[in-house]
């Protein structure tokens, strides 16, 4: 069920998909992690340091420092200016440059779609079932027509300003055949 989206006028013209670029291979390689897909996530609109991030995933800083190393080397995650952390020791918190909804990763939809699966999950388990919103529904359409529909409603809530007073939520979106 996709919530209040009051702004939103069908006027039955669906508009063209937009053009993204093909990921490079190492691009492809850094978003076939499920770990990597949620750091990249976790980073939207706030900066974490490794050690953040390692707490907040449950995995120890050097597993989550390689992941970010792979990320950063990709223009997945940009590091921020140096902060002092517990005892002066010095912090680097990384941010996500939101290049990953830029990038068509069609030729490796297996393995990034896999990834994007277990990482919808690994937040799944994370919050609690009790916490996600679901539905589930059969349609008769034509599926580019609602690929491109849904697409065209993912583009402007991306587009959509960051404002602090508003919640975040994640959207995981699967359509597959109903047969």
């Amino acid at each position: 069920m996709i919530g209040n989206c009051q702004s939103l006028t069908y006027t039955g013209r669906v508009p063209p998909p937009r053009r993204r670029r093909p990921a490079t291979s190492e691009e492809a390689a850094a978003l076939s992690s499920d770990l990597r897909l949620r750091m990249i996530r976790m980073t939207f609109d706030r900066p974490l340091t490794n050690k953040e991030l390692a707490r907040r995933l449950g995995k120890d800083p050097a597993t989550t420092l390689h992941h970010v190393r792979k990320l950063v080397a990709a223009g997945f995650l940009e590091a921020m200016p140096p902060r002092a952390g517990n005892r002066g020791a010095k912090e680097i918190p990384y941010r996500s440059t939101k290049l990953s909804w830029e990038l068509d990763n069609s030729e490796n939809a297996v393995a990034v779609g896999e990834a994007m699966l277990h990482a919808f999950l690994g937040e799944v388990a994370d919050i609690g079932l009790g916490d996600v919103d679901q539905s589930r529904l059969v349609v008769t359409v034509d599926p580019e027509e609602l690929k491109q529909r849904l697409e065209a409603l993912m583009e402007e809530l991306a587009a959509q300003p960051v404002k602090p007073d508003v919640p975040r939520v994640a959207i995981y979106l699967a359509v597959y055949p109903g047969d």
